[in-house]
């Protein structure tokens, strides 16, 4: 039996996330970004996608190394958007202490380009050849397949309303937009990805230790050079949640231990035809993630 740890994207913050976490992270944090650090997960700053982005790279990598530390030790990792990044850290491909400044470039970057009036709006209960009919012509794009009836789309505010707007009048079962401030996972963020793709030209990768999934492409990558391009560009290209589950599923792994602050992964998780144990461990505790994964590896 395998395990899988899934790491959120933005959306799932929340004020206090980094409040009691384990292990030295956030001191190694403070090391690199000083005193921004004491603020990262206040309500003010969360408004920011900087401040958002390095608090869940920090929550998700100590969380992580706290369940190593406990035995717990995955096979596979993968992350949806900014996810991928603790997810690289953990699989030993990207240094946490790079992966610090990569992030915080990457959250100026993105939200430089669009610093207000644009975002993300999740549309459940239609399928994908629905909601592409539906934004044909709005300026809306896909940004998200995390499953095969949640459908993420990126534009402006005014844009994604009409498109909602079309969902529920179309049978969708809801419409609800994002706790996220910037258009990510589409075509408007070519240019920002292509300057954080030079800031990774700066940095060396390593070989990752264990299976790093992809949560853009469903692939697992095992060279350097596509863990940067796939970590660079993610911000630009759509995210393919289910098809990464199914990859995961096929690789026989049968627990998905979602880490802090989250709890939506281990939702469509399951709605991936998941054959074995999905767990957010912020609402199940690190005791109860360790016990089943004793269960699976007995």
């Amino acid at each position: 039996m395998k395990i899988l740890f899934t790491f959120p994207g933005q959306g799932t913050q929340h004020e206090g996330m980094l409040h009691n976490l384990p292990g030295t992270e956030l001191a190694q944090a403070r090391e690199v970004l000083g005193a921004e650090v004491d603020v990262l997960d206040g309500a003010s700053a969360l408004t920011h996608t900087r401040a958002v982005q390095l608090s869940l790279l920090i929550a998700g990598v100590a969380w992580a190394r706290e369940l190593e530390r406990r035995g717990v030790t995955p096979d596979i990792v993968s992350g949806l958007s900014i996810g991928a990044y603790p997810a690289a850290v953990v699989a030993g491909a990207l240094d946490f202490t790079d992966a610090l400044r990569l992030v915080a470039l990457r959250g100026d970057l993105m939200e430089q380009a669009y610093p207000h009036g644009y975002g993300l709006t999740a549309i459940m209960g239609l399928t994908l050849p629905q909601v592409e009919q539906l934004i044909d012509g709005t300026g809306t794009y896909i940004a998200n397949l995390n499953a095969e009836t949640q459908i993420v789309i990126a534009g402006t505010d005014e844009d994604m309303a009409q498109v909602a707007k079309r969902a529920l009048e179309k049978g969708a079962n809801k419409a609800h937009r994002l706790a996220v401030s910037v258009p990510s996972h589409c075509d408007l963020l070519a240019k920002p990805a292509q300057k954080l793709v030079a800031a990774f030209e700066k940095v060396t990768l390593s070989r990752p230790r264990l299976a790093y999934l992809s949560g853009s492409t469903g692939r697992v990558l095992w060279q350097p050079e596509k863990i940067a391009d796939d970590l660079a560009m993610n911000m630009a290209r759509t995210v393919r949640w289910q098809e990464a589950v199914i990859s995961a599923n096929e690789r026989e792994a049968r627990l998905a231990i979602e880490m802090p602050p989250g709890g939506v992964l281990t939702c469509l998780t399951r709605q991936a035809a998941w054959e074995g144990e999905s767990i957010s461990l912020e609402r199940s505790g690190v005791d109860v993630a360790a016990h089943l994964a004793r269960r699976l590896r007995a």
